[in-house]
């Protein structure tokens, strides 16, 4: 027999589903350790979704001929003296000082799924477990139970989640991330459950106000932990709607010149409300841009999202260092792998680029990274390693020390196992270990 919800049975679901969403990891969460500290107190990790080219952005090939460089043969000079960046992103010369290039990435899988989990968790894939992202990790160690209290989620996507792997691995839901959905381009930025559009403050107050008189049950059960837990959520999930702290996502905030400056699309205000973001506290934020799997029409999408990376990612960086945030906030850019060399002129491709883990490239600052170096170094049309190979474990692990967690501790697990925080070394890479070049 189906059942029929009364509409204060309605009400009360819905908002305990919304409270449940933010606030249950806050207010179930316990870390008996503090909270480390570290010269980086937060990431915004530019996620490259699809796998960028190295070539055409970071790694560029100029002397390796068309069937490598295509119409994007030539490499700029950058405000650092020898270093070199693909010719779509002149912005981003500018402040090659704020920045270092991790030329000899290498982790030689060609699979979405298992390259995402291996460069976001510096682990094998295949394992018996399945190890969370440096995200949870953060969420773990910096987020609710261990010193932040902030409205906000300690760990946000922005705006949809990468999708390859469960985020928060083993550390299980309270530490994934929480996805925005909505576009900051658009006004409103409809954020999932903070704002609505075509709903006013004026109205959700009053569908709180009608919330509280059907609360007959709060004056039968007073002193009910559980209960004062719920109320305790809903009067959060309130304040976030309602108050100063949900305004974090309001890019009417700010002034026309600076979202100009930052550039009128999804990433370039992803990049804006990351600023506001960190600003705010919030340790971890995931900027998921997508559209760099690029098997077909492959220049043609690079002559589009190019610009638009170089503006957003450069204004972030001069932001975040005019705010004096940049020295606190490890900016890290990258994808799952980088993209064939060799572009593929045959049909059905006509002028694409497919995976390659061989070799491709990494972009860190801030918190702590120095700016203006390369580490490592691609052969002379990209293909492999030729010095210093990097690993995913190495990236991973020189954040983790930034943010000045022990590499040595232990992680909680749920089969009780023996696990550090830092990825061990992996097979048959040998690589130099942490990017100590740059630290």
């Amino acid at each position: 027999m189906t059942k029929v919800l009364t509409r204060r049975e309605a009400l009360r679901a819905g908002l305990a589903g919304a409270a449940g969403l933010w606030f249950a990891n806050r207010l179930g969460s316990r870390l008996h350790a503090a909270a480390p500290s570290g010269r980086a107190k937060a990431v915004v990790q530019i996620w490259m979704w699809g796998g960028p080219s190295h070539l055409d952005t970071f790694d560029p090939k100029p002397d390796a001929g068309y069937d490598y460089c295509g119409p994007l043969s030539r490499a700029i000079p950058t405000n650092v003296s020898g270093i070199q960046i693909g010719e779509l992103l002149p912005l981003l010369a500018q402040q090659a000082d704020k920045f270092s290039i991790i030329r000899g990435m290498t982790h030689g899988i060609n699979a979405h799924e298992t390259a995402a989990y291996a460069v976001q968790t510096g682990r094998a894939p295949g394992e018996r477990l399945v190890y969370p992202g440096v995200g949870g990790i953060v969420s773990l160690l910096r987020g609710y139970g261990a010193g932040y209290s902030g409205l906000v989620p300690p760990y946000v996507v922005l705006t949809e989640l990468q999708g390859r792997f469960s985020e928060s691995g083993f550390l299980g839901p309270r530490h994934a991330p929480f996805a925005t959905g909505g576009d900051p381009a658009q006004t409103p930025f409809a954020v999932q459950g903070v704002i609505t559009p075509g709903i006013t403050d004026e109205r959700q107050r009053s569908r709180r106000d009608l919330l509280r008189t059907l609360n007959t049950l709060g004056g039968v059960i007073q002193g009910n932990a559980s209960f004062e837990a719920f109320v305790k959520a809903e009067d959060q999930a309130y304040e976030l709607i309602l108050g100063e702290s949900g305004k974090v996502f309001d890019l009417t905030q700010e002034t026309d010149g600076m979202r100009e400056r930052y550039g009128r699309n999804t990433f370039g205000q992803s990049c804006l409300v990351a600023r506001r973001l960190v600003e705010r506290g919030v340790p971890y934020v995931t900027i998921n841009y997508r559209g760099w799997d690029t098997h077909k029409q492959h220049f043609q999408v690079m002559r589009q999202q190019l610009p638009q990376l170089d503006k957003g990612f450069a204004a972030l960086l001069q932001d975040l260092s005019e705010r004096g945030l940049l020295d606190s906030t490890i900016v890290w850019w990258g994808g799952e792998f980088g993209r064939t060399p060799r572009i593929q002129w045959e049909a059905p491709w006509n002028g694409g680029r497919g995976h390659w883990g061989s070799a491709f490239s990494t972009v860190l600052a801030g918190g702590g990274f120095t700016g203006g170096h390369v580490v490592g170094a691609s052969d002379a049309h990209g293909e492999e390693v030729k010095e210093r190979p990097v690993s995913p474990a190495d990236v991973v692990s020189s954040i983790f020390e930034q943010m000045g967690f022990g590499l040595e501790m232990k992680l909680p697990n749920p089969d009780g196992l023996d696990i550090t925080l830092a990825p061990p070394p992996p097979a048959g890479i040998p690589t130099a270990g942490r990017l100590k070049e740059i630290m």
